[in-house]
């Protein structure tokens, strides 16, 4: 019978707290057109997306129109501090890439793909 419980309660999330993704957070970008941004991730139904939420140039923070828009989208966690079959947007080019991740502390590399054009950039992690 505490099998049964024990079984019951896991499969509700009540024996133990939930392991939270560790790419969730907010990250910092590599500049690009001299400028970079801080994206927030978060969970997005079964997948994993980025908003920009603050950006910088070199006078400091301004109010880009960017802000609030999604950078990232579709990323799905593939364990080990990998992430695939995303897209990522490139705001100075307004392209989209095909795009994958990979975690390492509090680094993120993140690399994307249209056709033979392939860009990477390292973030690292602000909170």
């Amino acid at each position: 019978m505490k099998r049964v419980i024990a079984a019951v309660a896991l499969a509700v999330g009540l024996a133990g707290p939930a392991v939270a993704e560790p790419v969730l957070g907010v990250w910092k970008t590599q500049v690009d057109d001299g400028a970079y941004a801080h994206v927030t991730f978060s969970q997005c139904g079964a997948a994993l997306c980025g908003v920009i939420s603050r950006t910088f140039n070199a006078s400091g923070e301004y109010q880009s129109e960017n802000i609030g828009k999604q950078l990232v989208w579709d990323m799905n966690a593939n364990g080990s501090g990998k992430y695939s079959g995303g897209k990522i947007w490139q705001p100075s080019t307004g392209k989209v890439y095909k795009s994958k991740m990979t975690l390492s502390g509090s680094t993120l590399k993140v690399a994307g793909c249209v056709g033979p054009i392939c860009k990477k950039q390292t973030w690292t992690k602000v909170q």
